[in-house]
């Protein structure tokens, strides 16, 4: 008797009995998901392209024409200058002494913060649960403060006349610091906008570090200790190798904040920056409303997107790489 073969066992035979592979199954679900997710962030992105997209098309096309008050008023198109107003601004000395200013301002005041805030989370992994509590709530306070807010009492603590600062400082031994005006001198000047910054940012670093470090296993630590290594060698060995990802997320977001920074200087300033407190945004801004310079106002703030991109992309990078992990 001959055997008939099924439909099923002759499929099986020309496919050589192989069934679909598993990694053919997780890329068609990732596709899936990927088309999920898609769709899910099309809200989001009209909103951010309306918000956002549009805006900033206006600022680039502004600063390729030269806009006066006349034009402002009576609606007429301004002239296309080309690349006219880049160049003056590339070419003009205080534009690069801004740019020094905020490029060193950024760099001393995102390091203090990662540094101080995680030494804050390093010591909050070490104190009893209910004294952890307190700095969390005590930092959440810090955190939802104002910027506007926080500056002003920045501001008054540090006033020639009234500050308690100087009125601190001056019940030292030998130091005289009655009247003492901080922002006569441009480093004591920068110095108070910095520690108003880092002040302000360590509550981020140190929650989300402190989040982080929840993730540490013990029993790694447990063993280095075990084998003899010191506290400093296993924080350098095991913990900041695991907290790499997360460290590099929190600094470049650092970064991109404080290279923005305007509110704190504007306020301590009283809305009248001198040139040697002047960041970029600041002297944008003084540029663009203050002197009526608004196509060189444009320009930039172009230039500061475009010194900005390196970081973001780093911080997108970083980003997709954690979700590949996951």
């Amino acid at each position: 008797m001959t055997a008939v073969d099924s439909p099923t066992t002759a499929r099986s035979a020309r496919t050589g009995g192989a069934r679909p592979g598993r990694p053919a199954v997780r890329r068609l679900r990732r596709h899936g998901e990927n088309r999920t997710a898609w769709l899910l962030s099309v809200p989001a992105l009209i909103l951010l392209i309306g918000l956002l997209g549009w805006p900033m098309l206006k600022m680039i096309m502004l600063s390729f024409q030269n806009l006066s008050l006349r034009q402002l008023f009576t609606g007429e198109a301004p002239p296309w200058v080309g690349f006219d107003q880049y160049q003056k601004v590339l070419t003009d000395s205080v534009f690069w002494t801004v740019v020094w200013h905020t490029a060193l301002f950024t760099v001393v005041s995102v390091l203090s913060t990662v540094l101080i805030g995680l030494g804050v989370a390093l010591v909050m992994r070490r104190v009893h649960p209910w004294v952890r509590i307190a700095m969390v709530v005590a930092l959440m306070f810090v955190w939802a403060m104002p910027q506007l807010v926080a500056a002003q009492s920045f501001r008054w603590m540090t006033d020639s006349d009234f500050g308690v600062v100087n009125y601190l400082i001056d019940k030292l031994p030998g130091v005289s610091f009655q009247n003492h005006a901080w922002f006569i001198s441009t480093a004591q000047g920068w110095i108070v906008i910095t520690t108003l910054v880092v002040w302000a940012g360590i509550p981020f670093l140190a929650i989300t570090l402190n989040a982080g470090l929840t993730q540490v296993p013990k029993e790694l630590l447990e063993a280095a200790t075990m084998d003899g290594a010191s506290g400093w060698q296993a924080l350098r060995s095991i913990t900041l190798p695991i907290l790499k990802p997360l460290l590099t997320i929190v600094t470049t977001l650092s970064v991109i904040w404080n290279f923005g920074l305007f509110t704190q200087v504007w306020v301590l300033r009283d809305s009248k920056p001198e040139q040697s407190f002047q960041t970029l945004a600041t002297y944008s801004y003084s540029q663009a409303f203050g002197q009526a310079k608004y196509s060189p106002g444009s320009a930039i703030s172009v230039l500061t997107v475009l010194l900005l991109l390196g970081v973001m992309v780093l911080y997108i990078r970083q980003m997709f790489k954690i979700g590949e992990v996951d």
